[in-house]
């Protein structure tokens, strides 16, 4: 009796953990493991030879992403974004590595992710110029093999959702240019995607049209449970959408945090701001890092180094001062440091 009670418990503890398995991967939408990419690249070596070298574009990569995670994916021009999320789109061969989206291997089963995902680049459009905006819809929900019904209803919810009934009329060559990357979220989202790759969807807006892509792209998230997989070299876009922060440089990850511990890491840092009643330019700083525009100064100082009251001591006996600022490091310096520090 007490072995068969004892075999009992067992049987239990592993059904329990498996079941909790499977949940955590049910939970996990994207899973990238030692994930690596290299190019073959001729250079000229001469007049009329060339030389063939290895350019290693990702460098073993691993990540993990869950459902309704709204991650941003950031670096430096050239640093590996671009070659991930094609490799995650199923787009191009990884050299090694391996990677899962929504259950899917992308270097085997592109096809069928192709059903489960949505791009959005905000350089290249999936519209068609010269059709009405309704009509590309159309032709992008053939694509996906959605029914008349299927694609009629999803029109009707996203110009609901988004309110575009107003430009589904109008022929996409003829939109501005906010109005034509609403449209283009709709499309990249038409088929009820999981989650969607957005590239730079605000690149060129004006501010009133950022904060309503900004929007539509929150409520996305919050209504949909979407997952968004952002891309962008505006800040405020990070800031606005993303919890999550994962910065590449050189093809590698150097860092994977959440924004608000990216902030915490950097509270030691302060901007110092000061408004003083001349021209600043001639005077002398010491051994303070100061810029001047005029007679506004700005100086960054690290608390755990300096004592920010001797600091300011120091700064106000330069001259009569109208107005003091201490604000902490904005986000934006945060990632250039991050830059710099991995050059």
């Amino acid at each position: 009796m007490r072995i068969s009670f004892f075999v009992a418990i067992n049987m239990v503890t592993v059904k329990f953990n498996n079941k909790n398995k499977m949940k955590r991967r049910e939970k996990m939408l994207i899973e990238v493991k030692g994930l690596s990419k290299t190019f073959k690249v001729k250079q000229k070596k001469g007049m009329f030879q060339s030389q063939e070298s290895l350019f290693q574009a990702v460098d073993n990569v691993d990540f993990q992403i869950e459902r309704g995670e709204m991650v941003a994916f950031i670096g430096p021009n050239g640093a590996g974004k671009s070659t991930t999320i094609k490799m995650l789109t199923g787009i191009i061969q990884p050299t090694s590595g391996s990677m899962i989206v929504d259950g899917l291997d992308p270097s085997k089963d592109r096809k069928k992710l192709a059903y489960k995902i949505g791009c959005m680049f905000g350089q290249k459009s999936q519209l068609y110029m010269h059709l009405s905006v309704i009509d590309s819809l159309r032709l992008i929900g053939s694509i996906y093999d959605m029914s008349k019904k299927e694609v009629e209803e999803r029109i009707e919810e996203i110009g609901e959702l988004f309110e575009i009934n107003h430009l589904l009329e109008q022929t996409v060559r003829k939109l501005s240019l906010g109005q034509r990357m609403i449209c283009e979220i709709s499309a990249s989202i038409l088929h009820n995607p999981d989650i969607i790759f957005l590239d730079e969807p605000t690149i060129g807006l004006d501010i009133v049209a950022k904060l309503r892509i900004r929007e539509i792209i929150s409520n996305l998230n919050k209504m949909k449970n979407t997952t968004v997989f952002l891309t962008s070299h505006d800040v405020s876009d990070v800031e606005a959408l993303c919890s999550r922060m994962m910065i590449i440089h050189g093809g590698k990850i150097v860092t994977d945090t959440s924004i608000e511990n990216l902030r915490a890491s950097y509270l030691n840092k302060k901007k110092l701001v000061l408004l003083y009643d001349k021209d600043m330019k001639d005077s002398r700083f010491n051994h303070l890092p100061a810029m001047c525009e005029g007679n506004k100064v700005m100086v960054s100082v690290d608390t755990s180094k300096e004592n920010i009251g001797e600091v300011l001591e120091e700064l106000v006996s330069l001259g009569n001062v109208l107005d003091i600022q201490i604000n902490s490091l904005p986000l934006e310096d945060i990632i250039k440091n991050i830059y710099e520090r991995n050059n």
